[in-house]
């Protein structure tokens, strides 16, 4: 196991959209709503996304299922661009754990939301403040 870096995500990024994430139900909406910023068109059930929307709607969705899952509510998901790219930032309010990478588990165990961050993103980075932790990825605009 290893430790994700810490590193804030880059200053110019200007906010785009924000949602409060409080039960795994949440997940859904989360999606669509986050294809249609990324878009400007809605998600229809079955469509399949584009290159970019779709790796940062799955980065999304796996790292807020594991704040979800393993922080304390509520679960902030925060997209933002800078001219060149998109960064997506999820927070919950647990400051006693930082996020860490498993080498390996079992099919089905779950516990690769930060891998997959990883291979999929630019770049994954990890920060706290006095009341949230923070992971983010960086993705090509």
């Amino acid at each position: 196991m290893g430790t994700l870096r810490t590193s804030p995500p880059p200053p110019r990024a200007v906010e785009l959209r924000r949602w409060m994430l409080c039960h795994p139900q949440d997940l859904r909406a989360l999606r669509a709503s986050l294809h249609e910023a990324l878009t400007g068109n809605d998600l229809l059930d079955g469509a399949r996304l584009d290159e970019v929307p779709e790796l940062v709607v799955l980065v999304a969705t796996e790292l807020a299922t594991n704040a979800l899952r393993h922080g304390l509510p509520p679960t902030i998901v925060t997209l933002s661009a800078s001219e060149g790219c998109f960064y997506l930032d999820v927070a919950d309010c647990d400051l006693s754990t930082v996020p860490e990478l498993v080498d390996f588990q079992p099919t089905g165990s779950g516990g690769r939301g930060l891998q997959l961050a990883l291979a999929l993103s630019l770049d994954v980075g990890w920060y706290a403040t006095d009341t949230t932790k923070h992971i983010w990825a960086s993705f090509d605009r």
